[in-house]
């Protein structure tokens, strides 16, 4: 029997960071059953423009409803200036080479984008940056550097991509539990872990019996 947890995100996704500590606690209780999670990055924003004041204004005021529902910290003020362009590519494709290098460091630099993105006001949009943070969790800098910048991760973080578009998955965060290549919704969109915790629990319970 083959399970694993399937936690499809974004890091520059506001209720994924509201749903972080969520998703580490589910992530712990799927590990003390012997199930590990896989990270699939689904790509919120690829490209675009420099943010407008109205759209800054929106994304800000949705980051404040984020706030008040999940209890997570955001800085406001200096977030996203002028000139800011919210792709979230490169976020995303910094976990997949992450994944590629080694797969246990992928929570740690996933935590710290986040973080560094909503608490600090950093742009991870460049990859100096993720870089930097890549170093921080434990990458060798140039070797991380090569992998993030190279067509095979470019093309893996777009298979991704696709993947979850095909799957239908529109809002994020998303969380499936896969058991024998057939997959269960855990949830789509964020939810507590007093109502997730049972549900991910009888799955387990299931998924040992099976």
């Amino acid at each position: 029997m083959t399970a694993r947890l399937l936690y499809v995100m974004d890091p520059m996704c506001s209720w994924c960071w509201g749903f972080a500590p969520v998703a580490q606690a589910l992530i712990a209780q799927a590990a003390a059953a012997g199930v590990a999670t896989r990270v699939v990055p689904g790509g919120l924003r690829r490209g675009g423009n420099a943010l407008d004041g109205s759209t800054r204004k929106y994304i800000l005021e949705h980051w404040q409803a984020v706030a008040e529902a999940t209890g997570q910290p955001f800085r406001y003020d200096g977030a996203m200036p002028d000139g800011f362009v919210y792709d979230t590519e490169p976020a995303c494709r910094a976990l997949v080479a992450a994944r590629e290098l080694d797969a246990e460091r992928v929570w740690p630099l996933l935590t710290l984008i986040q973080r560094s993105f909503y608490q600090q006001g950093v742009d991870v949009t460049r990859a100096p940056q993720l870089v930097e943070l890549a170093q921080q969790v434990g990458f060798d800098r140039e070797r991380f550097a090569v992998q993030f910048a190279s067509h095979d991760i470019r093309a893996a973080t777009a298979a991704d991509f696709t993947w979850v578009q095909d799957l239908g998955i529109a809002g994020f965060p998303t969380l499936l539990a896969e058991r024998n290549g057939q997959l269960a919704l855990l949830t789509n969109g964020y939810q507590s872990q007093a109502t997730l915790q049972p549900l991910l629990g009888r799955w387990l319970q299931q998924a040992a019996c099976a």
